[in-house]
């Protein structure tokens, strides 16, 4: 068995010493329950008849053993009289008989092993033994209490570890799945999964250690007291049991149906909220926050549909639980009743009772159940969180089962650093839900050469990068660093050699030294400063930031120009040392000013290395050693400026005439 939840499961039990401190502070309190329960006896049978423990014994062994006494008399009779007829007795009856006498020889033993102790520590007085049950009630309440915080605090412990466990392997998962799984999915539907769902997988780990092991042992603590008083009329008051799980069981599919669609809406307003957050100048400068608003209601009013159909079904199997129970109860009551009202120990030609049973007894069997009903009625809130969990746990493991095309090689290859050359050898690519981009493409780049690569929209441009960045496996045809594919390659040691600046900056809510950092976890103040400086990003984060490198810069840095992000960007590319550097449209949207700057920086810096632009700028393309026209998914065109502008139409209207562009 491998389901979703049971795979949690295993997390939660790596905490071995937790599970065990679980298990025992679960038992104690279910012991402790019954405990307290048990004191509807003496209460009945003694303080209410106005005697003492001592005299309830007396009277319990006198009676024992002027029942053992008659019983002997009535097999004497039946043997004697068998044996004057020549005829044996009725083996039944006497065996019957004989088995009374023991029980009642037995009674009277225990009872008279108990007397010493009860002479010696039991009060005398009636008002006294009723003192000293109500003070074993309250101590044993303290200690079911006691044992219930520790319980509660252990479930915590695990569930809450699990989470962390679970929450890290989703994360690890996410981070290696493909580019295309966030187009399908979206970062929100994963936020959604890694919190939200995540949150209620561990309130169902928490439910079945906590609730769904204490709950139960309080309700088997209470029916097997019930089977000792009396076995057989227990069995048959549970008669209505196989009904209710049969119902619990429907109700189960249909409570784990309704929780996985109001998760499913769930994402759904994440993706809402994302894109509204997201998007807040277009919002504002479209005067649209009443449509966001609307579509926020329609969203969350879809939200409440599925949580009052889930409400319906937690309602319908708490009702249906607690329906049984109080049937239970009333079956108990009406035979119990018939039998020590009538004296009688059969019922319905069944025996019930070897003897009529006394009030004490059938008290005790009444509260006995009526403590088994409480937990039966909170496992119906029980299970239902368990269903939820879960249902949860499906959504989330079908992130952590989804497979990925980029696997790791059995046994990698490591080319020379730096390479001789890259190698684009007969690629072809289809996006897994969209056409084909590539159809053969075959280029090759030496080390130390500057690229640019130019086609029209749709024509593969990026792919080429996500290939060479090993985003994703071509279908045929290999990208190479000198004779080695990439795919045989570490995706670890293949990305350190290259850095990646595109068109849309990323940074990321923390200092402007920590952004310029990222990648390089290694580099101090001085080689983040150096790294500025040579992207000219030094002399702006000195002079018109608040706090210089140590700066917060918000989400998306919000607070910086389009240039500057994206000197920051440049800076970091800078700061890794790639012998690859990869610019996808990385100066199409900033200003002139920050493009010359950029530009400078550049120059210095590919000195050395292999640089792969995607542009359309002039100004950029000047600083290109060979110009690479992508036309249809083909290599239409390569050459330096002057003879590309010559062959290459698409290339002329780029450009915008026939001459060469000045360097």
């Amino acid at each position: 068995m491998n389901t979703p939840f049971v795979r949690v499961l295993r997390l939660a039990f790596r905490r071995h010493w937790a599970i065990a401190a679980i298990a025992v502070s679960s038992l104690a309190v279910a012991l402790l329950w019954s405990a307290n329960i048990s004191a509807v006896l003496p209460i009945v049978d003694v303080v209410f008849a106005g005697d003492t423990l001592s005299e309830y014994v007396d009277d319990n062994i006198q009676e024992a053993d002027q029942a053992v006494e008659t019983i002997t008399a009535q097999i004497a009779a039946i043997e004697s009289g068998g044996a004057e007829a020549g005829q044996s007795p009725p083996g039944d009856s006497v065996d019957d008989l004989r088995a009374q006498a023991a029980r009642q020889s037995n009674k009277a033993h225990w009872y008279r092993q108990a007397k010493p102790w009860i002479d010696a520590y039991a009060p005398t007085t009636p008002f006294g033994t009723l003192l000293a049950i109500l003070s074993f009630l309250v101590i044993g309440t303290a200690l079911k209490l006691v044992a219930l915080t520790a319980n509660m605090m252990w479930v915590q412990y695990v569930s809450g570890r699990t989470a962390i466990d679970l929450r890290a392997i989703f994360f690890r998962k996410a981070l290696r799945l493909d580019l295309d799984a966030f187009g399908e999915n979206g970062s929100a539907d994963l936020t959604a999964r890694l919190t939200n769902d995540v949150a209620l997988v561990t309130a169902g780990v928490s439910t079945l250690l906590g609730r769904m092991i204490r709950e139960p042992l309080k309700m088997a603590a209470c029916l097997i007291g019930a089977a000792i008083v009396c076995h057989r009329l227990l069995f048959l008051v549970l008669i209505v049991s196989p009904i209710l799980a049969f119902i619990m069981q429907q109700l189960s599919r249909a409570i784990r149906r309704a929780s996985k669609r109001a998760m499913e809406e769930m994402s759904q307003l994440y993706g809402m909220l994302n894109d509204s957050f997201a998007g807040i100048r277009l919002v504002k400068a479209s005067n649209t926050q009443a449509f966001e608003r609307a579509r926020l209601r329609r969203g969350t009013f879809a939200y409440y549909q599925k949580t009052m159909k889930m409400a319906f079904y937690n309602t319908l199997a708490r009702g249906t639980t607690e329906l049984m129970g109080m049937t239970t109860v009333s079956l108990a009551i009406l035979a119990g009743g018939y039998l020590v009202l009538n004296k009688q120990t059969h019922l319905f030609g069944l025996q019930m009772t070897t003897e009529p049973l006394e009030q004490g007894q059938i008290f005790l069997f009444f509260s006995f159940l009526i403590g088994a009903s409480d937990p039966a009625r909170k496992l119906a809130d029980v299970w239902s969180g368990l269903q939820r969990g879960i249902a949860a746990a499906v959504r989330v493991m079908e992130i952590v089962d989804m497979p990925v095309r980029v696997e790791e090689p059995a046994t990698p290859r490591s080319p020379q650093r730096p390479h001789s050359t890259i190698r684009f050898q007969g690629v072809e690519y289809q996006y897994p839900s969209g056409p084909k981009v590539l159809r053969g493409i075959d280029l090759e780049i030496p080390h130390g050469e500057t690229i640019a690569i130019v086609g029209p929209n749709g024509c593969g441009k990026s792919t080429m990068i996500s290939l060479l960045c090993r985003f994703d496996d071509p279908q045929a045809g290999q990208v190479m660093l000198d004779d080695v594919p990439i795919n045989e390659m570490r995706t670890r040691d293949l990305r350190k050699r290259l850095a990646l600046v595109t068109q849309r900056t990323i940074l990321f809510d923390d200092t402007i030294e920590n952004n310029i950092r990222y990648g390089s976890p290694g580099a101090d103040l001085h080689d983040v400063v150096r790294a500025a400086k040579l992207a000219f990003a030094d002399d702006f984060i000195r002079k018109k930031t608040p706090d210089g490198y140590k700066t917060i810069l918000g989400t998306g840095g919000m607070r910086l120009s389009g240039g500057q992000m994206q000197r920051i960007a440049l800076a970091r590319a800078f700061l890794r040392d790639p012998d690859i550097l990869i610019l996808d449209e990385a100066t199409s949207q900033i200003d002139l000013e920050s493009e010359q700057l950029i530009h400078q920086a550049l120059e210095k810096f590919l000195v050395g290395r292999t640089g792969v632009m995607i542009t359309h700028r002039a100004s950029t393309l000047a600083m290109a050693d060979r110009v690479v026209v992508v036309e249809q998914g083909q290599v239409a065109a390569s050459g330096p400026h002057a003879e590309v502008i010559g062959q290459n139409r698409f290339y002329q209207s780029l450009c915008g005439s026939d001459q060469p562009i000045a360097a």
